[in-house]
């Protein structure tokens, strides 16, 4: 299964690390200051011109990425999520 994160960009769900809300985690000093440095070492990839809602960290051939979506988290973990329906 895949997960579909804005505009033509689409990962793996089992790639994925972790689902975070831009808003909520920017007031962290420590948050700003990771997604700072993987900027800087072209680690992160904005998917469209829009403010970004959420980021994904995932891993993308063995290297960690970092996918800022215009797409809301609640939004991305709910597509995320998988049922299984019994026969």
């Amino acid at each position: 299964m895949f997960l579909h994160l804005g505009e033509n960009v689409v990962v793996p769900i089992k790639d994925i690390i972790g689902i975070f809300d831009i808003e909520t985690t920017m007031y962290s000093a420590d948050t700003s200051q990771f997604l700072r440095m993987a900027e800087e070492d072209g680690f992160v990839e904005r998917i469209t011109k829009e403010p970004p809602k959420s980021f994904v960290i995932a891993e993308v051939d063995k290297k960690s990425k970092i996918f800022l979506s215009p797409i809301s988290s609640s939004t991305l973990s709910k597509r995320s999520q998988v049922i299984y329906l019994e026969p």
